[in-house]
């Protein structure tokens, strides 16, 4: 089997992990590289060779050496010439370009063999590496392999396009180990394309359009932009070079398998019973030649067939004439087992004016979307309006409406802009411009782009008309918060809607704006904002505000910013199932990021990380920003999984949120890094997140410590690394904050942090009390009440009290186990593996001198290494170079750990 060992190291270098090639006589010294045109094969071919720590010989045949005999044991030959078998092989080769086609030539093939078998002896020790090995000739080849059989030392590297062995092996040998080039990853992806400075959603783009490939990735970023306001819509034709490649590409398989892709290309959900009616029983076959070109993925378990990049569709599709593409849809039309796809292929199998289409497209979009294929009906309504006559103004302006509506829903930008464009090139009503202006709106998300003329515009056409400026100031108001960055202005402008709306007396924007309002008051610490939100819930409840701008969502969220995840999950559920059935993609993803938090709270991980994957894999297949997603899946994840994934997560986060300039969800990806960063024990870099959160907190004017709880982890930060005043006065503030606004249920994490600070100095019982404390107020906070053992423990062990120690980092790994909170099940076990290392006798390590120990007590203590050094009365690298020994001797790598291990001295 073809075997992936592929990675990419820290300086985006492609590396293979195959140690044995390197030679030492033994293990796989064979190895074929295999993957399609662009991937990188002759990259990994080089980093390989030089891997092998011998020098390298490298063949590179080209196509037009395909067809000439012998052309690569020419290039072997002359690759080495001072070797006598290299100048003996050339003559022969002479002689038999001379002999052509006479009875000898049999013996000169034996002799070719022979020769050439002769030179690899003579070789100096070396690697040789033969790229492009798909174009060596077929005569070489077979020389080549005979030749290698008998030189089995030698290590060789292939990179060709498709891994082909004949009936009797590869020429490279019996033991060849054949490797995949995989694609890369998103975040490789961003990597290598971060000299073109795109945005994440481009960079998404990109890496999709694709599939990984590297040149495809580059030939596509290459690309000319389209315009700001026309961004992203629709799958335009491919530049030249990305042509070309996919051509490449596309050339690797017969004809009779790319028009068995262009199907799969022109069909919205192609699987092997759509394409087994196409083809007959050959399609299986088609297609597994598309798959071993790298072209296509096939799903075993539920028949799906999908391209590997999205570009090899675009380029299918758009080397169709017009007729052609009819035609072909026509016979789709005819082999669809499912109706409404059915309608599709028929309708784009129409003429563009033929009306009947339209009205065909529009049935087809009801039943779409009745039965939650949002995605089709998005394409349904728009191909609806785009098919009606202009003239035929009421229903023309109903269908595209209806259009912006289904592809705002879903989170699909492109549709939504193309379909607002056809509402707003006619005559129609302020009602209907605004409709379509605010769908614009609302899909575009972060991704609005000349803001200010959009709502001008809006604004310009609601002139005279309370309640559709009310409806325009609803959406300023989330503008100035999440991009201004101004929640005061937000709240002021929340308030500006709320009054017009109640003179309007439309009570659907009315609920809305008080929402809207209510968010913003919480944010500020104001005490009306309970208030306010009641009187959003005494409204009847409309079905045409959002989901997840609904009072009952607010509600719930307060729920969880006042530690009552059950109840906010209970009132969560039905609203899931809501933003669910309506399609509405933000609204849907809102939902799950509020359900995994308060499932997180709760304690059940492994729900958590279930919606916070579902929010993460929606958002990643729509137009909607990745920064919310990805703030939930850091926490999710970092909590119940891996910190690994956690941390790349929350970096994706801030990259996106600070290119789209949302400054609410840049403080909150850099409070889940800074978390992540903490609690793995690096707390310099943690510094560095959670001071840029309490700057974008003081900027916003951000007071209620409830919504977004950093307080206690930079406290935590600030007490690992010594600075034990500033800890003081954070906690101090904070708590005051808290008790003004009446929010207590910051207050036990306080409490931890502030116990914490009194063991950095020497307080233990105080500590040690105000933890226990702590640990019974958060018994319904299964995660919160771990981490305050955890720290309980570590206060223990440094009050010299190792018996309670070992017992509170036992109940704290009892209960992350049985919540699944793998990453701090793995914390505790290894607090409890270190406090069973150390006899019971006392706490000095008998690992360390005394001279270690006591510098170790000290800067435990969090005395910086000048301190220790005057203490001591040595030189600051003294103390440096015994804090490494002390590091290396007892397994740890940050003062945050050291603070955790090593009792302080008693002063």
């Amino acid at each position: 089997m073809p075997d992936s060992a592929i990675w990419t190291n820290a300086s985006h270098e492609t590396v293979l992990l195959l140690p044995e090639v390197s030679g030492n006589g033994h293990g796989t010294r064979r190895v074929v590289l295999f993957g399609p045109p662009g991937s990188g094969k002759t990259t990994a071919a080089g980093v390989l060779g030089r891997q092998s720590g011998l020098p390298v010989l490298r063949l590179a045949p080209g196509p037009q050496d395909a067809r000439v005999a012998w052309a690569g044991l020419l290039e072997l030959a002359l690759a080495l010439p001072g070797l006598p078998a290299a100048r003996e092989l050339t003559a022969a080769l002479d002689e038999t370009a001379d002999r052509s086609g006479s009875a000898d030539d049999a013996g000169q093939a034996l002799r070719q063999r022979r020769l050439t078998a002769a030179l690899l002896r003579e070789a100096p020790p070396m690697t040789l590496v033969v790229d492009n090995a798909h174009w060596l000739d077929h005569a070489s080849a077979d020389v080549l392999g005979w030749a290698l059989r008998l030189t089995p030392d030698l290590p060789v590297i292939a990179a060709e396009r498709v891994w082909r062995p004949g009936a009797a092996g590869h020429w490279c040998g019996e033991d060849t180990r054949a490797v995949r080039i995989p694609p890369l990853t998103a975040p490789q992806v961003a990597t290598l394309l971060s000299p073109y400075r795109l945005a994440p959603h481009d960079v998404t783009h990109v890496h999709a359009r694709s599939g990984g490939n590297p040149a495809l990735a580059l030939a596509l970023a290459d690309a000319p932009r389209p315009p700001a306001d026309r961004e992203g819509e629709g799958e335009s034709a491919l530049p030249p070079a990305a042509r070309r490649l996919v051509g490449e590409w596309l050339g690797e398989v017969p004809a009779q398998v790319r028009e068995l892709l262009t199907f799969v290309a022109l069909d919205d959900r192609p699987d092997l019973e759509l394409l087994g009616r196409l083809a007959g029983p050959a399609a299986e076959a088609l297609l597994a030649q598309a798959e071993a070109a790298g072209l296509c993925d096939i799903g075993r378990a539920d028949g799906s067939v999908r391209f590997t990049a999205s570009a090899i569709g675009t380029e299918l599709t758009t080397r169709l004439p017009g007729d052609a593409r009819r035609r072909l849809h026509a016979r789709l039309a005819e082999a669809s087992h499912d109706s409404v796809r059915r309608d599709r292929h028929t309708v784009l199998a129409a003429d563009a004016d033929d009306p009947r289409s339209a009205r065909r497209a529009t049935r087809a979009a009801v039943r779409a979307r009745q039965r939650g294929d949002h995605a089709l009906a998005a394409e349904l309504s728009l191909l609806a309006a785009q098919r009606t006559p202009h003239d035929e103004g009421a229903l023309f302006t109903e269908r595209a409406l209806t259009a912006v509506h289904d592809a705002a829903h879903y989170g699909d930008l492109p549709r939504a802009r193309a379909a607002a464009r056809l509402v707003l090139g006619q005559d129609t009503t302020p009602d209907q411009r605004v409709d379509a202006l605010i769908a614009l709106i609302d899909a575009s998300g972060r991704h609005l782009y000349g803001a200010d003329e959009l709502f001008a515009a809006a604004l310009r056409a609601a002139a005279g008309r309370l309640d559709l400026t009310a409806r325009l100031l609803i959406r300023q108001s989330v503008w100035a918060n999440v991009s201004e960055g101004d929640p005061h202005q937000a709240c002021v402008l929340a308030g500006r809607a709320t009054t017009l709306a109640e003179t309007a007396g439309d009570t659907t924007t009315t609920a809305m704006a008080l929402t809207m309002q209510a968010r913003l008051q919480r944010l500020l610490g104001h005490p009306d904002a309970e208030t306010t939100l009641g009187r959003a819930l005494s409204l009847p409840r409309a079905a045409a505000i959002p989901v997840n701008g609904t009072p009952q969502h607010l509600a719930a969220r307060h729920a969880l910013f006042d530690d009552h995840p059950d109840e906010a999950r209970t009132a969560l559920l039905p609203l899931l199932v809501e933003a669910e059935r309506t399609g509405d993609a933000e609204a849907t993803v809102d939902i799950l990021r509020s359900l995994a938090e308060a499932e997180l709270r709760a304690g059940r991980c492994t729900r958590a990380l279930d919606h916070a994957h579902r929010a993460q894999a929606l958002t990643d297949g729509t137009s909607l920003s990745a920064a919310p997603a990805c703030y939930t899946s850091a926490l999710a994840e970092g909590a119940a999984r891996r910190t690994d994934l956690a941390l790349a997560h929350a970096r994706r986060g801030i990259d996106t949120a600070r290119q789209e300039d949302n400054k609410v969800f840049l403080s909150r990806n850099l409070f889940a890094l800074g978390h992540l960063l903490l609690t793995t024990g690096h707390p310099k870099e943690a510094l560095e997140a959670l001071e840029e959160v309490r700057a974008l907190e003081r900027l916003q004017q951000v007071r209620d410590p409830s919504i977004l709880r950093w307080h206690p982890d930079l406290a935590e930060t600030l007490i690992a690394l010594g600075r034990l005043d500033q800890a003081q006065s954070l906690l101090d503030d904070t708590r005051r904050t808290a008790s003004d606004l009446g929010r207590d249920t910051v207050l036990p994490p306080l409490d931890r942090s502030q116990a914490l600070l009194d063991a950095a100095r020497g307080h233990y019982d105080t500590a040690a009390g105000r933890l226990n404390e702590a640990a019974d107020r958060l018994r319904h906070l299964p995660l919160e009440r771990g981490r305050t053992l955890l720290a309980l423990s570590h206060t223990e062990r440094r009050g010299r009290r190792r018996a309670s120690a070992r017992a509170a980092a036992q109940s704290a790994a009892d209960l992350f186990t049985a919540h699944q909170a793998h990453p701090w099940a793995e914390t505790a076990a290894q607090t409890l593996r270190r406090l069973e290392a150390v006899p019971t006798g006392g706490d000095a390590h008998p690992r360390l001198t005394s001279a270690e120990q006591r510098c170790a007590e000290l800067a435990a203590a969090g005395a910086s290494n000048r301190d220790i050094a005057t203490t001591l009365t040595v030189s600051v690298k003294t103390v440096e170079a015994t804090l490494t020994r002390v590091y290396r001797k007892l397994g740890l790598h940050s003062r945050f750990q050291l603070a955790h291990t090593v009792t302080p001295a008693r002063e």
